[in-house]
């Protein structure tokens, strides 16, 4: 078979002077590399709405900080398809880099090179960027532009028997370190599969893709019509299944929103997250929090108006806001530290739990505990979906996630009751005693019960509601009674919870609460086992 010089010392030698140092050949051979020297493809990029690969690379990481390897290797030419390919760096750019200040390892997909194809070569470079991460700690950054495996290197046994050890390095570095992926361009199969095991996955409307097959092949093996952003779009992807945690603008957008995330994580999981500088006083008070919940359970409110008014001011970073809306999962700081809140939000079903509200809270517990924030849950919940839609979605099973993750979880834990605390929703969002929260308090609207009062009425009391002289007065009676009993001061009273406080006092205690507990438990409770068994 015929062998190909390698496409930057082809574009070297064709007009290097006779003679020329070792030197000054390498230096024009990582020109031809250079977006300067493939000035055509990347107008083409520009052209498409999108940033080239190493254009990325500069905005994400700290000037001058990035460290390149692999920059010279070459597609594997081995069968009489793959023989011509040309594939500078194949398609992918590798190395290291500093993101504020802290070393980080990443990995960006080169649209212009055959699509962004990942080929076999280009896998090898992956898997020493992750066993790097592994090795030293470092968050792994991946910036996914293309289109899956390479097909002129796939479609032969030869090449793809050894399948990827990507995967496999993937989930020995989970939660140990950050592993984020911003998803910029057409992202079907590869890219998608990539994303899938990463821990924060960003989109940018309009230019990127996610799904397990683009349309093509979708059309082949069900006769299904799509295009790219009716099948896997970022309205698709983020807002409806979720797959993705954020939707940006443009590839700036998406990379600033990689920068914030990363900023309140440690490097690795044997690291304290990073305390800022924190100039909000730790005993703010707020005169909202006096009215932002209505004492009528009935009446909706924005909780994450609460939210705002008890964490360090402009700090607040949502994860998944259009997605399983009836719960806010958010990144924030209070006093600096940087924590996890889960919420319930009133103003979507009430707050009740469903499927992709428990899966989204309990990935985001995970992802915490991972990496040492603790967890704050800020309850107002009427409990678990009910009817037959809810149990064809398989909500017993999928909701004891949620409750899975937080009863493995070892950081500091911190629950207040805003309005309501119903049944195993209030267990599931850490009410009362039962996860050993550090601090559990309710605010004076708190309703804590073991279900709806009205349900609890209709069941238990139907038969003296139907036996009265007038029934609508008994039930009303029941109902009046049982309510009596729901109150905060009640719920304190037997010490089911530490305390009815002032909303006011809610942020000075929050700040207290972190700043008197370690990192985590001392004394993890779980017997010496291998791993433990997730519902789903």
């Amino acid at each position: 078979m015929k062998q190909t010089m390698p496409a930057a010392e082809a574009a070297t030698r064709a007009d290097a002077p006779s003679g020329e140092a070792p030197l000054d050949m390498m230096r024009r051979a990582r020109h031809a590399l250079s977006d300067e020297a493939r000035a055509a493809a990347i107008a083409r990029q520009h052209a498409a709405g999108k940033l080239g690969a190493r254009e990325r690379i500069a905005l994400l990481v700290d000037p001058g900080s990035f460290q390149e390897f692999g920059a010279f290797v070459e597609p594997k030419r081995s069968t009489a398809d793959t023989e011509s390919l040309q594939a500078p760096a194949d398609g992918v750019i590798t190395g290291y880099a500093k993101v504020d200040g802290r070393a980080v390892c990443v990995a960006s997909f080169d649209y212009t090179v055959l699509g962004g194809s990942n080929g076999r070569v280009g896998g090898h470079k992956i898997d020493r960027l992750v066993e790097a991460a592994l090795e030293n700690g470092h968050p792994v950054v991946l910036l996914l532009d293309g289109g899956g495996h390479r097909i002129q290197e796939g479609l032969d046994s030869a090449h793809f028997a050894e399948g990827s050890r990507f995967f496999q390095s993937i989930v020995r570095i989970s939660g140990w370190v950050p592993v984020v992926a911003a998803v910029m361009g057409p992202g079907f199969a590869g890219p998608s599969n990539f994303a899938a095991v990463s821990d924060f996955v960003v989109m940018v409307r309009g230019t990127s893709t996610m799904g397990v097959a683009g349309p093509a092949l979708v059309r082949a093996g069900t006769g299904e019509d799509f295009d790219n952003d009716s099948l896997g779009g970022a309205q698709v992807q983020v807002d409806r299944n979720g797959l993705a945690d954020l939707a940006a603008e443009d590839d700036r957008h998406a990379i600033g929103l990689v920068r914030r995330y990363l900023s309140y994580l440690p490097s690795n999981a044997g690291l304290p997250a990073p305390v800022l500088a924190c100039a909000d006083p730790p005993g703010r008070r707020e005169e909202a929090l006096l009215t932002l919940v209505p004492e009528n359970s009935r009446r909706a409110y924005d909780v994450r108006k609460v939210i705002a008014a008890i964490a360090d001011l402009d700090s607040v970073f949502e994860i998944r806001p259009t997605y399983a809306k009836n719960i806010v999962v958010c990144l924030a700081r209070f006093g600096g530290r940087p924590v996890g809140i889960i919420a319930n939000q009133p103003m979507q079903l009430a707050g009740t739990l469903d499927v992709p509200a428990c899966e989204k809270a309990a990935h985001f517990v995970s992802m915490c505990d991972a990496f040492g924030l603790p967890l704050i849950y800020l309850i107002d919940v009427p409990g678990f979906l009910l009817g037959g839609a809810a149990e064809r979605s398989g909500l017993a099973r999928r909701s004891a996630r949620m409750i899975y993750e937080l009863g493995q979880a070892t950081v500091t834990r911190i629950s207040v009751v805003l309005r309501k605390g119903y049944g195993l929703g209030y267990i599931a969002m850490c009410g009362g005693r039962s996860f050993d929260a550090d601090l559990c308090v309710a605010w004076p609207t708190a309703e804590i019960c073991a279900m709806s009062v009205e349900g609890a009425v209709d069941v238990a009391y139907r038969r003296q509601v139907a036996a009265a002289e007038d029934p609508g007065a008994k039930r009303a009676e029941l109902i009046a009674r049982f309510r009596g009993q729901l109150g905060a001061l009640n719920a304190a009273s037997d010490f089911g919870i530490d305390d009815v406080i002032d909303p006011r006092d809610t942020r000075a205690l929050i700040v207290a609460t972190l700043e008197r507990c370690g990192p985590r438990k001392q004394f993890a409770r779980f017997p010496n086992r291998r791993h433990g068994i997730s519902p789903v």
